[in-house]
């Protein structure tokens, strides 16, 4: 049997592509689940103005190594799949109009990729919203230092002097930060664990 030259395909999920992976480079930043803290976003969660600051500020990008991380194994063909707005065919796609795709971003501020993953429904009462999954950065940009604190619907963020916005990890707490005795005891133990 003589030997026969074949092109290594990295993108085709049918020819094993996660089976072998020859060198990534990660130019837009380094993080990982074992140095930065993991940040999950519900639907639910980005409706605050301090959200939708942020989100302003991402890039949508190609999915890379840092993506991968984010997003269960299984779930990793799925970063390279069109949203149902953009390819009604899309594996994504539910019977052409309702997906479960996701998307790709990165924070320009600190180099932390983010995934947001898209559930869309149109039946009786359709759905159509997103959540999203990243890092929180190890330390604040250089030549910026803590300016204020803000917390809104579970979610932690600081306001640099210079007036950078940045999601704070946190450990997970109580739902419920209202005005019950439970709700505000929860929130007082975890802002010092934030801050």
């Amino acid at each position: 049997m003589t030997y026969e030259a074949r092109d290594l395909n990295l993108t085709d999920p049918t020819t094993g592509y996660l089976n072998f992976v020859l060198y990534t480079e990660a130019r837009l930043g380094v993080a990982s689940s074992s140095l930065n803290a993991e940040v999950s976003i519900e639907a639910s969660q980005t409706v605050t103005p301090h959200f939708q600051e942020w989100l302003s500020r991402l890039v949508r990008c190609e999915p890379n190594a840092m993506h991968c991380t984010l997003v269960e194994p299984t779930r990793i063909p799925a970063l390279f799949h069109p949203c149902v707005t953009e390819d009604k065919d899309s594996p994504s796609a539910i019977s052409g109009s309702g997906c479960t795709c996701h998307r790709t971003f990165y924070d320009p501020e600190f180099g932390l990729p983010v995934v947001g993953k898209h559930f869309k429904h149109v039946g009786t009462g359709g759905t159509d919203q997103w959540s999203y999954q990243t890092y929180a950065p190890l330390e604040l940009c250089p030549d910026d230092i803590f300016s204020r604190f803000f917390t809104g619907r579970g979610l932690f963020w600081a306001r640099t002097e210079k007036g950078l916005l940045s999601i704070l990890p946190h450990r997970t707490a109580p739902p419920s930060y209202g005005p019950s005795p439970r709700g505000w005891t929860a929130a007082q133990k975890a802002l010092p664990a934030a801050t």
